[in-house]
């Protein structure tokens, strides 16, 4: 066969498409959400994500070993965004701390209602390795940020007061009951009581998660 037909040939075939190392870890996470969100976590495949990534079914090892590897991340890159959305809310709330304790609240709501997939993975899913680190830390901040909304409103430190630490699985349990029923559309009665103001109707049932306490009361 005539070089140069043959080079010719070669030169004709068609190239596999390459990746680019820096961009496939995050091209994978926003497959992963668009999986999470199209299948569930019970359809939820590493194959699935490659494919949507464009990439082969082995690539993804580059960077997670497994779809529950993939799922951590995206859990952790979740609680990332929910930190933020409660803060935004805050930043809204002003100074005063029972408003900046609702805002939380609020902000909780908003990333649920706008990410319920990935709010069901983050918080109804074991599929999340909770002690890898950068899923243990962003959690925590989460945490921490309803734990702090509490000391500024109480005025001391629930980590040491015990009383203040039930208040914030008070305000934690609301939030977050009140995020999930909706998300199940389970809560329907309260359009008929909100007086066409949802939003102020969610605010005053997470300001009364903790109420006023007497001077002296802990």
């Amino acid at each position: 066969m005539d070089d140069r037909k043959s080079a010719g040939a070669e030169a004709a075939k068609p190239r596999e498409a390459p990746y680019h190392h820096g961009d496939l870890r995050e091209a994978l996470l926003r497959a992963a959400e668009s999986e999470l969100t199209e299948k569930g976590v019970e359809g939820f495949t590493l194959r699935g994500c490659a494919r949507r990534a464009g990439v082969s079914h082995a690539a993804p090892a580059h960077h997670f070993r497994d779809a529950n590897a993939l799922l951590t991340e995206l859990a952790a890159v979740g609680f990332g965004r929910f930190v933020a959305a409660m803060r935004a809310r805050q930043d809204q709330a002003g100074d005063d701390p029972r408003q900046r304790l609702v805002g939380a609240g609020l902000g909780y709501i908003d990333f649920a209602r706008a990410n319920p997939a990935l709010f069901r993975l983050m918080f109804s899913s074991f599929r999340p390795d909770f002690e890898t680190l950068h899923l243990k830390t962003e959690a925590a901040d989460a945490f921490g940020l309803l734990v702090d909304s509490v000391a500024a409103l109480r005025g001391v430190d629930p980590r040491t007061v015990r009383s203040a630490m039930r208040d914030v699985a008070s305000a934690w349990a609301t939030a977050h009951g009140l995020a999930d029923l909706l998300l199940s559309d389970r809560m329907a009665f309260m359009d008929e009581i909100s007086d066409g103001r949802p939003e102020a109707l969610y605010a005053d049932i997470i300001s009364r998660s903790v109420p006023d306490r007497p001077a002296g009361g802990g």
